[in-house]
């Protein structure tokens, strides 16, 4: 462990000592410390004129949600939708408004000059194409995860943010979330001493969860655009299945790696400050929603991670099964050398265990194995070599959970919309969620290619590979 991790970690054990001297000795609740959270959306108040006009491309569960949540941010209105669905710009007025305006056309919402900021929120092919034309228009944008399909993408869409100059936040609300918030802050005070690997998973247990929305019974050529929707990805006949289950296919979307594993990348690179790993490999396959997808449903990656100034060098293992037995769960587990940091949606725990200095003998040992002269001269050089340190108080197991009915969605659109009015500083811009999402798809070219990927965290992209890059399988 470095010495300033040392340093960190013994201020962090006598402050909780301390603490735990006052509770009583017993495990620390740091539950009280939510009386001392003032919630992000409840510091400003807004003044008429700094209504925030809002339009937002692609009117699907998270354009809704989207919706819903940031037409809760004081000052903030949705004065236009889009969607290439019908029935969604009609839904969209049901719930919204008859005066919100709808469109089938993206650039017919994105050249309104009533319109301050839009939420890309369509399939992720279009989500780098749109996201820039936005920032060229002079929108700030709020674009869903992952913010490329392909890494490649990346340099272009950081450019052009670096040109306008428009805020870009990128939608992985758990950086944003006071928990994660927390998790950084024990982190770095040395909670569980120096980091050694990070294991983390989202399972899930249901159609729903496997992306087997539901498709509308009047989907049909004339409801739905569907040249408009397949774009720049190979020509098929209309085919309702692939626009309103898009996730399951290569074409559109990002598979598990971008849809799963960038939450897990957002969340623990916000607590560790990691611009992510430098060696990439995955494995998986399709083993039970055999339902014509190209993508598989069970995808694990290893992940290598370079020490930084902020961390130690650490493994990073990740997992998805969309067919989990037990019922489903996600979690982000932090290993350290002192202690395990767990992080849950809306929890953080910290369990620690404290390794003696002194190697020891006897019990599964070699020891036993020796005469009965050679174990009295070990022991005799044993208690001169390790003599006995003093007791310690070391701190109990504590846990930090959100306030009942906090919204890390919430926040995040809270920070952006102040972003918007104010150019304040955001976490998840570009660069972040580029570090975020560009590991994420380079899984799925490590799984579809069979080989690993060298990552540049610095630069956002493919490390050490200047020939011609192999063709994409589109199959599995």
């Amino acid at each position: 462990m470095s010495e300033s991790k040392k340093n960190s970690r013994r201020r962090f054990v006598k402050n909780l000592a301390a603490s735990s001297l006052i509770a009583g000795g017993g495990a620390i609740s740091l539950l009280a410390e939510n009386k001392k959270i003032e919630h992000i959306r409840a510091r400003k108040t807004y003044q008429t004129n700094d209504q925030v006009n809002l339009g937002i491309i692609g009117m699907g569960i998270m354009g809704f949600n989207n919706a819903k949540t940031a037409t809760k941010v004081p000052g903030v209105k949705l004065v236009a939708a889009c969607d290439l669905y019908q029935g969604r710009l009609a839904r969209t007025q049901e719930v919204f408004g008859k005066d919100v305006f709808t469109t089938r056309n993206a650039e017919e919402l994105l050249d309104r000059d009533d319109i301050d900021a839009v939420v890309i929120a369509t399939s992720d092919h279009w989500h780098q194409k749109l996201s820039i034309a936005a920032m060229e228009k002079g929108k700030a944008v709020y674009c869903e995860k992952p913010v490329v399909q392909k890494f490649e993408e990346g340099q272009a869409l950081l450019e052009t943010q670096k040109q306008t100059g428009k805020v870009l936040q990128v939608g992985s609300q758990r950086v944003s979330s006071i928990v994660s918030q927390k998790a950084q802050d024990l982190y770095h005070q040395g909670a569980i001493g120096e980091l050694i690997m990070v294991e983390s998973w989202i399972d899930r247990y249901s159609p729903m969860g496997a992306w087997q929305y539901s498709i509308p019974r009047d989907a049909s050529p004339e409801t739905v655009d569907w040249e408009t929707f397949v774009g720049h990805t190979p020509k098929r006949p209309f085919d309702a299945t692939r626009f309103f289950r898009w996730r399951n296919y290569q074409d559109y979307g990002t598979g598990v790696p971008g849809d799963l594993f960038v939450h897990l990348f957002s969340g623990m690179h916000f607590v560790t400050k990691s611009l992510g790993p430098n060696r990439i490999y995955a494995t998986g396959g399709l083993r039970y929603w055999k339902d014509g997808r190209d993508v598989p449903d069970v995808v694990i990656g290893s992940y290598d991670y370079p020490q930084t100034e902020h961390h130690s060098a650490f493994n990073l293992q990740m997992r998805v099964n969309l067919i989990d037995g037990s019922g489903g769960s996600s979690m982000i587990r932090f290993v350290g050398s002192e202690g395990v940091m767990t992080l849950a949606y809306n929890s953080v725990k910290i369990e620690n265990k404290v390794l003696d200095p002194h190697p020891g003998y006897g019990g599964w040992d070699s020891y036993a194995t020796f005469s009965k002269n050679a174990q009295k001269e070990y022991e005799e050089w044993y208690k001169n070599e390790y003599p006995p340190v003093r007791a310690r108080i070391e701190p109990g197991d504590m846990e930090f959970k959100a306030p009942k009915g906090y919204s890390d969605h919430l926040d995040h659109h809270t920070i952006f919309f102040d972003a918007v009015r104010n150019n304040s500083p955001i976490v998840e811009d570009a660069a972040f969620g580029l570090r975020a999402g560009g590991p994420a798809v380079a899984t799925n070219v490590s799984y579809f290619e069979k080989r690993v990927v060298n990552w540049d965290p610095q630069n956002m992209t493919e490390a050490g590979n200047t020939s011609k890059k192999k063709k994409r399988k589109q199959k599995i």
